[in-house]
């Protein structure tokens, strides 16, 4: 029973939640200082549906791409390539947290609950974008920018510029991220005709271009610290984030990719953490 658990936290890789559970809190306390309204049910509502909406957006990107990643040596050992969970069970579970989702957010207000399906329909359709776009990246990006943005409209029930600046920063960044990321699989893609920035315009330019991604969520960092009236915690969290931003593109080189696991998981992991908190700190206090 536990190993099975294990196996489906593994298929989703619940650790990658790090990336957007962070921005969610912030857009979610964000929020309840402009509209008010805390509750711990709201909170548990927002949390659940973040892990819901992730767990059916990785299950069915496992799901989706399957026979990909039996071919590929860095991905053959996967849950589903690897036997521990068949293709039929990943879809269940993905049917059945995409239901979750949408339940939950029936319980919060009407808009949250009829934007649902779009946000369904972003983290899924994801899956299929590297079959016919290099722009792919930045899909994935949006999917996770739903996370601050669903969050803020959870409590408000309407949009705000500063719950778009969150949309901006989260998109940019898990589309520049997620680059250098793929740059593993560049070879890979080419073989086997997928699309992404490093198999269209090489590693070079596709550190570049991620570069030029953070370069967008670095003013939009900025612009979020002024409207949101930003003080000392904020400023601390800010330039933690941007400097670990940083510090990820001078540890891969174009003729050095050893590092990109410690780039994308590693640097991003601790600097939306970071980030979060002192912002949230901010926030309250």
């Amino acid at each position: 029973m536990f190993d099975k658990i294990k196996q489906y936290f593994s298929l989703v890789r619940f650790a990658h939640t790090v990336f957007c559970m962070p921005f969610a809190l912030a857009g979610f306390f964000w929020a309840i200082k402009s509209c008010g309204g805390f509750s711990w049910i709201l909170l548990f509502q927002v949390v659940g549906c973040m892990v819901f909406a992730r767990n059916a957006a990785m299950g069915f990107n496992r799901y989706l791409d399957r026979d990909v990643d039996a071919q590929n040596p860095r991905t053959q050992s996967r849950e589903i390539p690897a036997g521990k969970i068949s293709p039929k069970s990943a879809l269940i579970f993905v049917i059945i947290n995409a239901l979750l989702f949408v339940a939950v957010t029936f319980t919060i207000n009407r808009l949250v609950f009829f934007l649902s399906p779009v946000a369904i329909f972003v983290v899924l359709f994801y899956s299929y974008t590297k079959r016919f776009t290099s722009l792919c990246h930045f899909v994935l990006g949006c999917g996770m920018a739903l996370a601050p943005l669903g969050a803020y409209l959870a409590v408000c029930g309407e949009f705000s510029l500063v719950a778009i600046l969150y949309f901006v920063l989260v998109l940019s960044w898990g589309g520049g991220f997620d680059i250098i990321y793929s740059l593993q699989d560049a070879q890979f893609d080419t073989e086997q005709n997928l699309h992404s920035v490093p198999q269209r315009f090489g590693i070079k330019k596709s550190l570049t271009l991620s570069i030029l991604a953070h370069l967008v969520t670095t003013v939009t960092v900025l612009a979020l610290g002024y409207f949101q009236d930003g003080g000392v915690f904020f400023a601390i969290g800010a330039s933690i984030f941007l400097l670990l931003l940083v510090r990820q593109h001078t540890i891969v080189k174009p003729d050095d990719l050893s590092k990109v696991n410690i780039a994308f998981g590693t640097f991003n992991g601790v600097a939306s953490i970071i980030f979060a908190i002192f912002n949230i700190l901010d926030i309250l206090l």
